[in-house]
């Protein structure tokens, strides 16, 4: 027996209409075939963390500490001219083993010794009327040296003068402390000690106490100088008994600043 099957035109477009709508949104929220992905909530402005600042306290401490140099250094040059170049070099090299072998059997160490420069060059005699005359080759060499105690410094100095001979000079003699970052460190507990005394002067003001430390950072230090006084001294060996020459240390300050922020309890 035949039957009868009434399809409405209108149910074929809504069908058609809803199976496009879920096409597109799934090619809309799933690019490459994948299934969406829901998105992630953002947080309410309220929700969010309060600043860095908000019930923190900054401080800025300085200390201050006092140094007294205990070591000497000197800069020391040999200079012998000759006529020809080896000679010259030969005896400014003998001059300054001797030097140094005096300075080494007044205590100071080979290994505070340094060499710090060489240099040779002709000289010449330049006449009113001729070439430039040759008149022999100046050939100097230099040392750094370090007396570890200061005590020793004035000393050295009259041995390395007395002993090279007219040759020899003695400049930038300074004064240095052989341990700085220990007088550094000093400065900076005191430092945090100025600091964290007024932070706590501040919340107690307020009715408040100080909580941990939450950052902690330096804003600069002092390097302990090294005295100038002695810096343009010269010394020869005219007139010269290797009495020591006397060296007073006297004293260097040096300060630390730092800032410290804390939270309140």
């Amino acid at each position: 027996m035949d039957q009868t099957v009434t399809v409405s035109v209108r149910g074929l477009l809504v069908t058609a209409v809803a199976v496009l709508a879920l096409l597109a949104a799934y090619l809309l929220g799933s690019p490459g075939g994948s299934p969406a992905t829901p998105a992630q909530a953002t947080p309410a402005a309220a929700e969010r963390p309060a600043s860095d600042d908000v019930r923190t306290l900054r401080m800025v401490g300085a200390g201050e500490a006092t140094v007294v140099p205990d070591q000497l250094t000197f800069s020391l040059s040999v200079t012998d001219k000759l006529l020809a170049l080896d000679d010259a070099l030969a005896d400014s090299s003998a001059t300054m083993k001797r030097v140094l072998a005096a300075l080494a059997d007044d205590g100071v160490r080979a290994a505070d010794v340094q060499t710090t420069g060489l240099q040779m060059q002709p000289e010449y005699d330049y006449p009113d009327y001729g070439p430039p005359v040759l008149t022999g080759y100046r050939v100097t060499q230099r040392a750094l040296v370090k007396v570890r105690e200061l005590a020793d410094g004035g000393s050295a100095v009259s041995t390395a003068v007395a002993t090279g001979g007219n040759g020899v000079r003695v400049t930038d003699i300074r004064l240095g402390i052989s341990d700085p970052e220990a007088a550094i460190g000093k400065a900076r507990d005191a430092a945090v000690e100025a600091a964290t005394a007024k932070a706590e002067q501040y919340a107690a003001a307020t009715g408040q106490a100080l909580g941990p430390v939450l950052a902690l950072r330096e804003l600069g230090n002092g390097t302990p100088p090294r005295s100038s006084a002695l810096r343009d001294a010269e010394f020869e060996v005219a007139g010269y008994d290797r009495v020591a020459l006397p060296v007073r240390a006297g004293r260097d300050e040096l300060s630390v600043r730092v800032e410290v922020r804390w939270a309140f309890e």
